[in-house]
């Protein structure tokens, strides 16, 4: 598990591939340093995209991807790991 000392008590961000297993564990906004949250965005077309996104607003980034897919996204509570 990635340790961050600003938020050891807030959920992290567990991104896993559903085909090879691989996972990714605590984004962080690299010009703040808060921890990254899930959410969606809307494009044009009408279709949904997962994003993490700097809950202060510094910006967002495309879900990870592994084997050609997009990760999917789950929340964990780091206190009890």
């Amino acid at each position: 598990m990635l340790f961050n000392p600003i938020n050891e008590d807030k959920e992290m961000l567990d991104f896993t591939c559903e085909h090879c297993g691989m996972g990714v564990t605590g984004l962080t906004c690299a010009k703040c340093s808060a921890e990254l949250v899930h959410d969606h965005i809307t494009k044009d077309d009408g279709t949904q995209v997962g994003v993490a996104k700097c809950p202060n607003g510094c910006g967002m980034i495309k879900s990870p991807m592994c084997c050609g897919n997009d990760m999917s996204c789950s929340t964990s509570d780091s206190a009890s790991e």
